[in-house]
């Protein structure tokens, strides 16, 4: 699958072109809403699924995660995504009980538009600074020292950061804060973040994409896929261990490496808890920053609906789990689609 057909599939979903297939009168129509950090990977699963499927169509909406969490909540999707997965206080709000289920991994990358510059090295403490407003000029002498050889410009950086209520922002957030107390006691962990006010805001991954691409010295967080899929520089981040490390495949399997989930439960359920973090992988290997993302279906459904949703679960772990790599996700681990695949059997 090439950048330039991921690239336009990006345009295409963005426009909302997922299985808008006509709904007969014996079609399933499974309609979710959501994170845009797995939106790119998620709306080539609903396609070819809706395709394969018959009498079953898809229909995603990337909202963001927090209106992903708020519209399944209010009981107006059929199933929902998010990156920041659901707290215990939204689960207690879903009356249905909730299923919540990792399905595909990805990282966060730090992107750029620095014409001329090809390899961005940021240490950790530079690029915390960088997201506290802290450092503001490109030719900063601590970005310099990090990047012998390169010419900086003597410019302002451009921060951009998420407008909307982001499981992107929550896991980067949460990154940011377990390297620096500081950056979590004053901008904070959370789906939104006290963001210095100079920082340019923008919708969505694609939206934060859009403006690194048209703003010269801008540097924004974003899913790797949307920078693989746009061609978009990506800064190489030190990692825990005090390596420089490119995003990729391999960076990305040896983050969630050392994940493990819980034992428990879901609060009030018999359903597994399958969220889990890891907010500063300590491998040497690790890129920094990745996470899994999940999707949330209700655990009492309409007979038809939980079969079709079992379905689409099984899909996205099998076929969905081959397109992962070349669409710029992170497979899961073997034993991750089993605790997922036994999961979903509680969709009923």
């Amino acid at each position: 699958m090439s950048k330039s057909f991921i690239s336009a599939a990006i345009i295409a979903l963005s426009l909302g072109v997922v299985g808008m297939n006509p709904a007969s009168a014996e079609e399933i129509k499974l309609t979710g809403s959501g994170a845009s950090f797995p939106f790119p990977i998620y709306g080539a699963w609903f396609k070819d699924f809706s395709k394969q499927t018959k009498g079953v169509t898809v229909d995603y909406q990337a909202k963001g995660s927090g209106a992903g969490i708020q519209d399944f909540i209010n009981n107006t999707v059929d199933f929902a995504a998010s990156d920041a997965a659901m707290n215990d206080e939204e689960i207690a709000k879903v009356k249905q009980g909730v299923v919540l289920l990792p399905m595909t991994a990805g990282e966060i990358v730090l992107s750029y538009n620095l014409p001329g510059v090809r390899a961005l090295q940021l240490p950790r403490d530079v690029y915390v600074d960088i997201f506290m407003g802290k450092i503001t000029k490109w030719n900063d002498p601590k970005i310099v020292a990090a990047n012998p050889g390169v010419k900086l410009p003597a410019e302002n950086i451009t921060v951009v950061a998420r407008s909307d209520s982001s499981g992107t922002t929550y896991v980067f957030t949460g990154h940011l804060s377990a390297v620096s107390e500081e950056f979590k006691n004053t901008v904070g962990h959370g789906k939104t973040a006290q963001w210095p006010k100079s920082f340019v805001k923008a919708p969505k991954n694609d939206g934060v994409t859009a403006t690194i691409k048209q703003t010269p010295g801008a540097i924004g967080y974003i899913e790797y896929g949307y920078a693989i899929a746009t061609k978009q520089p990506m800064a190489i981040l030190q990692n825990k261990a005090g390596k420089f490390v490119a995003p990729g495949d391999e960076s990305g399997k040896a983050a969630l490496a050392s994940a493990e989930f819980p034992t428990n439960t879901l609060p009030g359920s018999d359903t597994p808890d399958l969220r889990v973090w890891v907010s500063d992988p300590a491998g040497a290997q690790a890129y920094p920053i990745a996470t899994f993302t999940w999707m949330l279906f209700y655990k009492d459904q309409d007979d038809g609906k939980a079969k079709a949703l079992r379905d689409l679960v099984e899909y996205g772990l099998t076929k969905g789990q081959a397109m992962a790599p070349k669409m710029g996700y992170i497979p899961l681990p073997g034993n991750v689609v089993e605790r997922v695949r036994k999961a979903a059997a509680l969709i009923q």
